[in-house]
């Protein structure tokens, strides 16, 4: 069992590695591709002295490595998100923040038209006993620099996008139309054999005013990376990870990266997101086994009888009517004040259960006071129910099916003609071998917890991951959208191999040697 457990878990690398990349491509290659929303949007950061959409476009492309191509997004990704790391060991800022290498920024295009060389950068100058003070200085020293260089690299990058715009108008005026894209943008390929243009063009006069400023703006933004790898260098802060041959090979726990749409750490949003969704759905899926399985077999004992009958039409019915509209109608009549208005409509708290006690309580003038916990189940009833009374019919059906199949088994035949009593028949032998198909639906049913209720979260206003997963779908916020993926992918796969331990708990005869 040890060893089939360890290969089936070295399965999950490459299984993991391919559903991961297959998501990515399906973005990648989806209209307007990774980031499109955050383009279209604006994102959560903009670059200072960035006002055309081109300039803005060009800073988050850079800022999130979106102008690299998609399968080399998607190794850089993977690279983040493995616990295995290379080089250096990242540090970590008291808040949290992961600190890396600042990446190297891409030099001038046609730099060799305007100057003769490239500023020089001036070695860092890094003050004396830094690391030894304390971490208050350390940190207002590098977040001022890493704040220089975030500003100086934006502007070069601004700076850039303006350069091709201009780049690209001249060679429209000049009729070679041909060295521009359907945006306006040079081909800087062809460029790099054509001659450099004559000083004398009037023409090319505001090509050679920003391509000097590009230059001089690639000076600062060197010069401020220079400074910021140097304070990097000095190890002010806590690595991370367990080094492993030091500065070649470490472990660290994955770096799920920050939301494009929000710039938030994806793990703070799953952090608060998944207690919601495994707080409903660890209500709701009790339930419906607690009740799903004895209706089952109290129907399978009871065949064609009223039972059998009424319960049979009972779950089938609870099936048959749509989720959307049950929770439409719950939120329309059982919390709707105008009507019964026994519920709260949404949520997962009142306004005011911060300043609720825990447990219920006697106020001091003598009220009763519901508190936190009873507070919150309350408000999850409706939710709950909507969630559990579709469950019902499938897992119970399965289970009836199940054990009438084992009913008339040859060895229920024997324990009968040895005298053993009905009840012990039932539960001792026809349940426990009808426990393999329920395993199974436990197999798929568990992994759904995770995604969470898509409609039962939006309709309740539910902040769960549910609701965010379909956020990043809309926004294509590729490090959400990944991150779910990997959690959910891993889920199922582990899910899978629970079932295999289970069958073989359930049932003697199967074995994994």
């Amino acid at each position: 069992m040890a060893a089939y457990i360890v290969r089936r878990l070295l399965l999950m690398i490459p299984t993991l590695i391919g559903i991961t990349f297959l998501v990515f491509m399906l973005v990648a290659l989806s209209p307007g591709g990774i980031g499109a929303a955050l383009r279209a949007a604006g994102g959560s950061m903009s670059s200072e002295g960035s006002a055309s959409r081109a300039q803005q476009e060009a800073y988050l492309e850079d800022r999130y490595g979106l102008n690299a191509p998609a399968a080399l997004q998607y190794v850089r990704w993977l690279a983040r998100i493995s616990p295995i790391k290379f080089g250096q060991r990242a540090q970590q800022l008291p808040s949290g923040e992961i600190v890396s290498t600042p990446r190297h920024i891409e030099l001038p295009p046609l730099w060799t038209w305007f100057v003769a060389a490239l500023p020089t950068t001036v070695p860092a100058q890094i003050e004396t006993g830094l690391a030894a003070q304390d971490e208050d200085a350390r940190l207002r020293t590098f977040k001022t620099a890493a704040n220089i260089y975030a500003r100086t690299r934006a502007e070069y990058v601004g700076k850039r996008a303006e350069f091709l715009q201009t780049l690209g108008t001249y060679f429209k005026a000049t009729d070679r139309r041909n060295l521009v894209d359907y945006k306006g943008n040079p081909d800087l390929g062809d460029l790099a054999k054509l001659p450099v243009p004559e000083a004398t063009d009037a023409n090319f006069a505001p090509v050679t005013k920003e391509g000097a400023a590009l230059v001089a703006a690639y000076g600062q933004a060197e010069q401020a990376r220079v400074q910021l790898d140097a304070l990097t260098n000095e190890t002010l802060f806590a690595q991370v990870g367990v080094p492993i041959v030091p500065g070649v090979l470490s472990i660290a726990w994955p770096d799920l990266g920050q939301s494009f749409t929000r710039g938030r750490p994806v793990l703070d949003m799953i952090g608060t997101a998944l207690p919601v969704t495994l707080l409903i759905n660890l209500i709701a899926f009790p339930i419906i086994y607690f009740i799903a399985v004895p209706c089952g077999l109290l129907m399978a004992v009871r065949q064609g009888r009223w039972q059998d009958v009424t319960l049979g039409s009972l779950v089938v019915g609870l099936w048959s009517v749509p989720v959307v509209w049950a929770a439409v109608l719950a939120q329309g009549y059982l919390a709707n004040n105008q009507h019964l208005g026994w519920f709260p409509v949404g949520s997962l708290h009142h306004n005011t259960s911060d300043g609720m006690t825990f447990l219920p309580s006697l106020d001091s003038d003598g009220s009763w006071s519901r508190g936190y916990v009873l507070d919150m189940l309350w408000h999850v009833v409706l939710p709950v129910t909507c969630l559990v009374y579709g469950g019902f019919a499938i897992l119970s059906k399965q289970t009836r099916a199940a054990m009438l199949e084992n009913f008339s088994a040859d060895y229920v035949r024997t324990a009968k003609a040895k005298g053993v009593s009905p009840g012990d028949v039932v539960v001792k032998h026809v349940l426990r071998n009808s426990l393999l198909p329920l395993i199974t639906m436990f197999a798929s049913i568990f992994p759904a917890m995770l995604a969470g209720s898509v409609i039962i979260e939006r309709i309740f206003s539910i902040p769960g991951m549910g609701s965010m997963i379909i956020e990043s779908i809309y926004l294509r916020d590729r490090e959400v959208l990944l991150a779910n993926t990997l959690m959910i992918a891993a889920v199922n796969l582990l899910a899978l191999l629970l079932a295999d331990i289970l069958y073989a708990l359930a049932d003697p005869r199967i074995s994994y040697k």
